[in-house]
């Protein structure tokens, strides 16, 4: 049986989350044409009868800002160490020069499969220019196209994957999907409305903590706080006569209905916390370890 851990990098957008999803044929990481949607590293365990990958989604390699960057980038850190095999996905439209400079100074430990994502519409030789300049790389083992958001070239990237992986036992049970826990990944389908539904600059200064969690005979009641940094956030996410919030509800709900598989009875709270992303007590206390 081969077992090993497998883990994605690359810049904000380049389709790692929809990429574990596509792996996982099952939603696990929030996705969202906004850059830095996922800002923890979320494991999806794949169980097949003669193989176990581990794989890790991890937030996009950015320059931190302030502390919540410094976090994300932490788990980015921990992601390098821990790896059999690393896949390095690049967006075929991005600054190829930019991708190799970032992956070059990962300094990685581990074999590495460049990926490159987004080739549906693909037109010309820019794919095959793509290719041949990660294949002179000396981190590339192999050079693999795919589309994660098709579904193209996954079976593909499978095999090559599996590979580079050692034989050994499953670390999981077998009908694990994720390390995680429920109440984590309804805390990341509230945040995916907020992004879907709000304007560039609230989803940045937004988290979701879920504090109520209890599963009933015929329903899940779920309660959960909206954080913002500042009163006039919260106006934008309650808007008119609380017409925003309720939106946010319904949808959110819907999404977690269909995770969960169960009716769902959700009530959402907006709080301020004032520069909650550059305290350390406040992103403890929201999950960012």
């Amino acid at each position: 049986m081969k077992t090993g851990f497998v883990n994605i990098f690359g810049k904000p957008n380049a389709g790692k989350s929809t990429l574990l999803n596509a792996f996982m044929d099952e939603k696990l990481a929030i996705v969202s044409p906004k850059v830095q949607t996922t800002r923890h590293r979320i494991k999806g365990i794949l169980t097949e009868k003669d193989y176990q990958i581990i794989f890790s989604d991890t937030p996009g390699i950015i320059e931190p800002k302030y502390k919540l960057h410094e976090k994300m980038m932490q788990s980015v850190k921990g992601a390098l160490e821990d790896a059999d095999l690393a896949l390095l996905l690049v967006d075929l439209y991005e600054d190829l020069a930019e991708c190799d400079a970032i992956f070059s100074s990962l300094k990685l430990k581990v074999p590495a499969l460049v990926v490159i994502n987004k080739i549906e519409g693909a037109k010309g030789t820019k794919l095959e220019d793509a290719v041949n300049f990660f294949k002179e790389k000396s981190y590339a083992k192999k050079v693999v196209a795919v589309s994660a958001l098709k579904k193209i070239g996954i079976d593909e990237l499978l095999k090559e994957i599996l590979s580079f992986l050692p034989e050994g036992e499953p670390f999981f049970e077998g009908d694990e999907l994720s390390d995680l826990s429920t109440r984590f990944f309804v805390g990341e389908l509230i945040r995916e409305q907020i992004y879907q539904l709000y304007q560039d600059e609230i989803p940045y200064h937004t988290t979701v903590l879920v504090q109520e969690f209890k599963e009933k005979q015929t329903l899940i009641k779920i309660t959960a706080d909206i954080i913002v940094q500042r009163d006039t956030q919260k106006g934008i996410l309650l808007g008119e006569k609380g017409s925003m919030i309720k939106k946010l509800g319904t949808q959110a709900r819907g999404e977690i209905e269909k995770f969960v598989g169960n009716k769902v009875f959700l009530e959402l709270f907006v709080k301020v916390r004032p520069k909650w992303r550059d305290n350390e007590t406040f992103l403890k206390e929201y999950g960012y370890k």
